[in-house]
């Protein structure tokens, strides 16, 4: 699976042509680096896409109203012949985007937890007091429920299809993966499956590609990320990486949402050889 930024359209295409299984955007209303809207991009990808799948990776829904985030869906959903997942995140590491909606920063879990009944009703073509999508979605759209806090696994458990952490080793996705089921085993729900956005630096040494990781992290979040790189964000060559990502997969997570941290489309599309046909 592939992670875009920039270029959603281009870059899905080229996803496509290259073998990966699910295109995904990630989104900020504002942002210390360019963010576009996951619903905007995707619908984009939709138009120049046939089989992959389209993820928000993720969705900021406490910045939404539920009934307004499940109608970008079904809409994005409905463009696509019922080839969109919907991701969600609470947000919180940029406070200024929710400053600017008139959201309270310290209620984004509050109002994720609320509206997810809700969004998950809308996105079966369920009615939620008395009144469901029209048109209605193609089929029920998954949802996956992105975090690596404890309170995003119980949230996952208790309302997602899929737990998708970022930035952890695989030994706290085999971890978290045990108390989302966990959780979802008190609810009655079946199991959850196990995702993994990986942030990855492909490069043509593991020095350059180790340097790389580090210094767009930084541009990205904000701050020195020298130490969690090790633990947590899979570089190197492509058999490097792709050796690490499978290690994700072997620690639970079904669905490895490859996120580059380089614009080389050839290093992509050698470690999309690579990992197949286990993960894309």
């Amino acid at each position: 699976m592939l992670a875009t930024t920039d270029d959603p359209a281009g870059t899905a295409r080229w996803g496509e042509d290259a073998g990966f299984d699910l295109v995904a955007s990630g989104e900020h209303v504002l942002f210390g680096s360019p963010t576009s809207n996951a619903f905007v991009s995707l619908a984009a990808a939709a138009a120049v896409t046939t089989r992959v799948r389209l993820l928000s990776a993720v969705t900021l829904l406490p910045l939404y109203p539920a009934a307004l985030a499940a109608k970008l869906a079904v809409s994005v959903d409905r463009v696509s012949s019922g080839r969109f997942e919907l991701g969600v995140g609470v947000g919180g590491e940029y406070p200024a985007e929710f400053e600017a909606v008139g959201v309270p920063v310290s209620s984004r879990g509050r109002r994720t937890d609320e509206a997810l009944p809700a969004v998950r009703a809308y996105l079966r073509g369920e009615a939620v007091a008395g009144h469901a999508m029209d048109p209605p979605p193609v089929r029920p759209v998954p949802i996956w429920i992105g975090g690596r806090s404890e309170a995003s696994m119980r949230r996952a458990g208790r309302a997602g299809d899929v737990w998708m952490p970022y930035l952890c080793s695989p030994d706290r996705v085999a971890r978290g993966l045990r108390v989302v089921n966990d959780v979802a085993a008190e609810q009655g729900r079946g199991p959850v499956a196990g995702g993994v956005l990986a942030w990855s630096a492909v490069a043509d040494t593991r020095a350059e590609a180790r340097e790389l990781a580090v210094r767009r992290l930084r541009e990205i979040y904000g701050q020195d990320m020298d130490r969690i790189v090790d633990a947590c964000v899979p570089y190197g060559t492509p058999d490097e990486v792709a050796a690490r990502l499978l290690e994700y997969a072997d620690a639970g997570a079904e669905q490895v949402l490859y996120a580059p941290l380089n614009p080389d489309r050839e290093l992509g599309a050698a470690l999309c050889d690579r990992l197949h046909p286990r993960t894309r």
